[in-house]
């Protein structure tokens, strides 16, 4: 008898997470929106409100696992439901709330819970927790992340390759790093670097809010999060944002109150729109520095992935739905049974569960390439 999976959120990223699962899962997708249900055909659909928590708890009373892909400003409630209905969950709604205020809830019902499991968080933290068990001492960790549009296309070269509401978070939201031992809070779109990549050319790298759980759980004096974008997209952000553009408070405009940032969702939505077939890119690089026997060991992933025409799936969507979609049949195969809330981190912890999501995505045609570089000579390869 097959396992069943209910995804709540049928979007760019739940939508392919359904397909990529239906082979071997008895799956059922909730969402809101009947155009997302619309599109998966062979698999059950149920249109539902997923704000109201009675539904939740209809739609995933029969689930073996939960997959929590709805949107950020609702996904921690969402996920306390789940967790309150005694389900294990995948969970990559990326809430700015913490995750571990949930961990008590989890560990009283008996619920695994792997919470940030996507790219970026997600494989990026998984790798970090990975370096960091191999290694004796990690100094410095280094993410770098960014899904773009593979055409140029002006004034933005941008389109949202996940929620755009989301989008703009990154924008606005402090980002909390760690520089000597401290954590610190730094705006958004500051300490713009370049950095170049074979295939995707130079990009332009600012500070975001992407450590997450890394600021808890990584004994690491130096870490920063940083999203990627083409040169000059962080100066029009910082233009609109400084100008009150993101703005959630309202102004009066004539007779009428407008809050600034609804207004702006509404002109930059149309022309951040990932089409159909447009071809978008995912770029990743993982650094970890550190020691290793007492030597200095570095270890570095690369990612580059671009959408698949095969299949019709957006390459966010891809690197981000599979790795969630790995980490479901991880723990449907009972590899990893913590119990409580678990980022990406504590599963890097198993080399096995690393290996496990790394060959699933590779047969996924989603690569992520390693390099160890050490100043131990017979400790160097890639």
């Amino acid at each position: 008898m097959k396992h069943k999976i209910v995804i709540l959120g049928a979007g760019l990223v739940g939508g392919p997470m359904a397909m990529d699962l239906a082979s071997d899962y008895e799956v059922t997708a909730v969402d809101y929106n009947p155009a997302n249900l619309s599109r998966l055909l062979g698999i059950k659909t149920i249109q539902a409100d997923l704000s109201d928590p009675s539904m939740i708890a209809e739609v995933v009373q029969d689930a073996d696992l939960v997959i929590n892909a709805v949107p950020g400003s609702m996904g921690f409630k969402t996920l306390k439901h789940i967790i309150g209905q005694r389900k294990d969950v995948v969970d990559i709604a990326f809430y700015p709330e913490d995750m571990f205020l949930l961990d008590e809830l989890a560990r009283e019902k008996g619920v695994i819970a792997i919470c940030d499991m996507g790219v970026a968080p997600g494989m990026s933290h998984m790798l970090v927790g990975y370096a960091n068990e191999q290694m004796d001492k990690v100094d410095k960790v280094k993410i770098y992340v960014g899904g773009l549009p593979k055409e140029r296309i002006p004034p933005y070269e941008y389109k949202a390759v996940f929620s755009p509401s989301d989008v703009i978070e990154e924008y606005v939201r402090p980002a909390r790093l760690v520089r000597e031992g401290k954590e610190i809070e730094l705006e958004a779109l500051s300490e713009p670097e370049p950095l170049d990549f074979d295939q995707a050319g130079t990009l332009e790298a600012f500070n975001s809010d992407g450590l997450r759980s890394l600021v808890k759980t990584l004994d690491a004096p130096d870490m920063v999060e940083k999203t990627l974008r083409y040169p000059g997209h962080m100066e029009k952000m910082k233009l609109l944002r400084e100008t009150g553009f993101f703005s959630k408070k309202s102004i009066k405009v004539g007779n009428m109150e407008v809050i600034p940032l609804e207004l702006t969702q509404q002109l930059l939505f149309p022309l951040w729109k990932l089409e159909e077939g447009e071809v978008d890119l995912t770029v990743m690089r993982v650094i970890v520095e550190g020691l290793k026997d007492n030597i200095k060991t570095t270890y570095t992933w690369d990612l580059y992935d671009e959408y698949d025409p095969a299949t019709g799936v957006h390459s966010m969507a891809r690197t981000t739905g599979y790795a969630a979609t790995m980490a479901a049949r991880m723990l449907l195969a009972g590899m990893y049974d913590r119990k409580g809330i678990s980022p990406p981190e504590y599963v890097g912890k198993d080399s096995s569960c690393v290996d496990f999501i790394l060959n699933g995505l590779k047969d996924r045609n989603v690569v992520y390439e390693m390099q160890v570089k050490s100043d131990h000579p017979t400790l160097r390869y890639g």
